[in-house]
């Protein structure tokens, strides 16, 4: 797979940003901007009251909030694993 790097312009919220991404990036870049796009319109349907730069705000922190539940998560996962090895080194030892 090649690591060449190409340049690109995304626009978020309105607004382009020029980004330099690796070629095999650039699909999953273009989903995510588009995934924050709906987001961004979505909140701005919903609180018509609020500018851009609130609704970006308000995407922010629903991601970061995603993100962090899926960390607790992965972190619950990896504590039931260790326990899982730990029993089986303890039954181990007990037989």
């Amino acid at each position: 797979m090649s690591d060449e790097y190409k340049n690109i312009t995304i626009t978020l919220a309105g607004r382009p940003y020029p980004l330099k991404i690796k070629n095999s990036d650039e699909d999953s870049v273009r989903r995510i901007v588009k995934g924050l796009n709906e987001k961004v319109n979505n909140f701005q349907i919903s609180y018509t009251g609020k500018d851009k730069q609130d609704c970006l705000s308000m995407t922010l922190l629903t991601i970061a909030v995603d993100y962090h539940k899926l960390q607790k998560q992965a972190s619950i996962k990896e504590a039931e694993d260790k326990l899982g090895e730990l029993e089986g080194f303890l039954d181990t030892l007990l037989k």
